[in-house]
């Protein structure tokens, strides 16, 4: 199966991880176009301005949008961040909307919060991802 990883950048490391360990399963798989800038800086995530003007110049949104439309499936790793367990940004919220869109699996790392604590899980729930537990075996 072809699948798109998605997540937070300050992810990228895990987003590696779980690249090698799906390839390993026999999946290919597609991470987000500038991974490497972000695995080299950490901190460009927390520069927005920096991190906008990247995103606009290199049509970032867009690009990754084309990587998950020729995807099957799609992974989204929600680890702690932000004093939140199993933490989605806004990007990833367009995305996961859009795989959904699309008829893409979508699979997800961790459990995610409450919605009554956060709103944007009911969201989520409605898309009826499978939630894997960290066992990247359920993927199929």
């Amino acid at each position: 199966m072809k699948i798109m990883i998605l997540g937070s950048m300050s992810f990228s490391k895990e987003m590696m991880a779980a690249k090698a360990e799906l390839e390993r399963l026999g999946h290919v798989v597609n991470l987000p176009c500038d991974i490497d800038l972000h695995l080299g800086d950490n901190n460009l995530i927390d520069d927005l301005e920096k991190d906008l003007e990247h995103c606009k110049e290199n049509q970032i949104l867009r690009r990754c949008f084309n990587l998950l439309s020729e995807s099957d499936a799609v992974l989204l790793l929600n680890y702690p961040k932000n004093r939140i367990d199993g933490y989605v940004g806004t990007s990833s919220l367009m995305e996961l909307g859009i795989a959904y869109h699309l008829n893409k699996k979508i699979f997800i790392m961790n459990q995610i919060p409450d919605a009554r604590t956060h709103r944007w899980a009911h969201e989520i729930n409605v898309m009826e991802p499978v939630i894997i537990n960290k066992n990247l075996n359920l993927i199929k």
